[in-house]
């Protein structure tokens, strides 16, 4: 049975930072994309960014560009969104997703929002 678990989120100042997890069980990880999504309150749930099985490529959202990071740990099954910067428009509910199809993150991105698995979600407030 695959699992995905979000963790870290919180309520932050604008200008603060957090490192989101997305712990992954029940699947190879090491060798899926994978990916984060947002999803305000009222709004449609949108790309945030992405990272290719071996961690060599990743794609951001514009919004996210240049203070966003993901990342990922093989060795721990997981992967990280490490958020500095942040702004009250980054207030959302964050999701971690893969599919064991899409190994890149061009194909991930190219089947979005169609993946077999997806998290639970945590919660990001960002407060101004």
């Amino acid at each position: 049975q695959v699992q995905l678990v979000e963790s870290g989120g919180g309520l932050v100042q604008a200008g603060g930072s957090l490192r989101l997890s997305c712990a992954a069980s029940g699947l190879t990880f090491s060798t899926y994309a994978m990916g984060w999504f947002r999803q305000a309150p009222g709004k449609e749930r949108e790309f945030v960014g992405a990272i290719s099985w071996s961690g060599g490529s990743t794609a951001y959202a514009d919004s996210v560009k240049g203070r966003f990071t993901i990342s990922r740990d093989n060795a721990k099954n997981t992967v990280y969104l490490q958020m500095n910067s942040l702004k009250p428009e980054d207030t959302a509910v964050y999701y971690c997703a893969t599919d064991p199809k899409y190994r890149t993150v061009a194909t991930m991105m190219r089947h979005y929002p169609e993946y077999d698995y997806w998290g639970q979600g945590t919660q990001v407030t960002v407060s101004s």
